[in-house]
Order: structure tokens, then sequence, then C-alpha cells
């Protein structure tokens, strides 16, 4: 009940108490949203590498295909904006699938094929000018809707879209790792061998994993694409939709669900608002600086600092 409370309150702070304290102050909130995608992003990431034991540096592949896909839909095809933030995923999801034969790659063989992905898809994006707009980009993508009376397209309703997406994705991860595919592939972890001994079919549920992963992606890529109103190439694929939000998980402890959401939102708020103004030039050389201080301090990131620090405070009382 206790434990119930508290996630009420939780829900409450992030969906109330937030757009009430910052509603007014557009530079925060966007910083905010940021955060959130990153966020997001990281939560796909950790998803992939704890459940399905892969580590990808190609995941703005997933990021920049979502919000190509997004864009293009809504503004070519006319397609309601909500539903092609959904799009987004699925197109993600088909990116995905030319993926799929890397699948029995392991270890650092997998992670430079999955980057080695997301720069073709640059470079499709780049050369498909009739499509993309090619390195000219795309302007005047639709922002988000007025529904029921309610506008998304400020910032405020654009930080309870994103907010949203990444809890019900949080939500999602965490059905999927309580579920027997989840106990699978945990499994896994510890012997690949012995899994298949007793019908586990290693390599569809690692395909599944990537699925899932590159649809959380391609949504958040294309809420991004609606938020921002532009894309070109170098910007949707950038490797910063890699390293950052890879520093955030491991900060915030990718193994736990909520600890890649936490570390983006601490890593990039710290990082922007208080780094950014005392090194303006080198504000995120402070961040792997952090990031080995954390990984030395507790490799298992900052969640479980915080719990360990409340045991021994528990204790000593």
């Amino acid at each position: 009940m206790k434990i119930q409370a508290s996630k009420i309150a939780a829900l409450a702070a992030v969906y109330i108490a937030v757009p009430l304290l910052f509603g007014a102050d557009n530079y925060v909130m966007s910083l905010i949203i940021a955060s959130l995608v990153i966020g997001g992003i990281a939560l796909s990431w950790a998803l992939l590498g704890n459940l399905g034991g892969m580590v990808s540096f190609g995941h703005a592949a997933f990021f920049g295909v979502g919000a190509y896909t997004s864009a293009v839909l809504s503004m070519q095809y006319q397609v309601p904006v909500f539903i092609a933030l959904v799009l987004g995923g699925v197109g993600a999801v088909v990116a995905a699938l030319a993926m799929l034969p890397v699948l029995r790659l392991r270890g650092p063989y997998f992670a430079l094929a999955i980057l080695a992905y997301a720069h073709i898809f640059r470079i499709l994006a780049s050369e498909w000018t009739s499509v993309t707009g090619g390195s000219a980009g795309i302007a005047n993508i639709p922002r988000l809707p007025v529904v029921f009376g309610v506008d998304f397209s400020g910032k405020t309703g654009n930080y309870l879209v994103i907010l949203t997406i990444v809890l019900l994705f949080a939500l999602a991860y965490a059905l999927i790792r309580r579920s027997p595919h989840g106990l699978a592939l945990r499994a896994m972890h510890d012997s690949d061998d012995a899994t298949r001994v007793v019908g586990v079919n290693n390599t569809l549920l690692k395909g599944m994993m990537l699925m899932v992963s590159a649809f959380m992606c391609g949504v958040v890529g294309a809420f991004n694409a609606h938020y921002i109103n532009f894309l070109e190439p170098d910007y949707a694929f950038s490797a910063l939709w890699v390293t950052i939000p890879i520093v955030a998980a491991i900060f915030g402890g990718y193994r736990t669900i909520t600890g890649p959401l936490i570390g983006a939102v601490v890593v990039y708020l710290v990082d922007q608002l208080i780094v950014k103004n005392i090194l303006p030039s080198g504000h995120q050389m402070v961040l792997g600086v952090v990031l080995v201080a954390m990984i030395v301090a507790s490799p298992d990131g900052l969640l479980a600092l915080v719990r360990k620090l409340v045991r021994k405070k528990d204790a000593a009382t």
C-alpha cells in the first residue's frame, strides 16, 4: 500500500507539479522535454542490452527512420500526427527487419554492424531527395494537434505527450521482463547453449527484442520531429542519439527500468543548467568524468547507489 501511494505521488508530481512549476518557463520546459527524449532512447537501448543481451551503437538508425516516416506521412499523405507517431515506430521496426541477418553476430561485431546500418540509412535519407528533401531537409513539419480542446503543440502539451510515451514504454518493458519470454531472455545471459538445450529459440527472442527496442526509439524520434518541426539527415541520424542515451542509461542503471529515465533527466539537466554555465566549451567532458566516477563507485548505476546509501542509513538508525 505504501509503495502504491508513492507511485501515485510520483505520477502526480510529474504530470501536475512540473507543468505548474515550470510551465511558464519555455527554456526549462524545453530542456525537460529534451531530457525525456533522451530518456526514451536510453530506455529502448537498455531494453535491448538488458533483455536482448545486445549492445547497440546504431539506435540513431531507428530514431532517424521513425522521425522521417512520421514527418513524410503527416506532410505528404495527411496522416494525423498522433497516428503518424505510431507509424514512425512501425517504420523503425521495418528498418530493424533489415538488420535481422546480423543477430548471429556477438559483442563488438554486432555493435559495429548496427552502427554501419545507421550510416546506410543516413546516406539513403541524404540521397532520396524526392521523399526526404536530401541534405536540405524537411521544414514545417506539423506540430502536435489540438485534441478535445487541449492544445498539445505548446511546451506543456509536448511535455505531457513525451512523458506519457516514455512511461508507457517503461510499463511495456516491465511486463516483458516479468513474462516467460523475459525469463528466458535473462537466462540467456548466463548460458546461451543451456537455453537452446531446453528448446528456447534464442535468435527469435533476440529478434523480437530488437524490434520492440526499434519501435520505442522510432516513436521517440517521430515525436522529436514534430516537436522541433524540422529534419535533416545529419541531425536525424546523429551519433548524439547514441552516445548521450548510453551515458544516461549506464549512469542511472541500465539493468533497471526507471534507471535510464532518471539518468537521462539528471545527466542532461545538470549538464545544461549547471555544468554548461561553468564550462561553456568543455561541459560534455565533465559527463565523461562523472560517468567514470559512477562506474567506479556503483557499477549498477545511480539507483543502486541511492538504495545502498538508504540501507546504510536505515542500518545506522
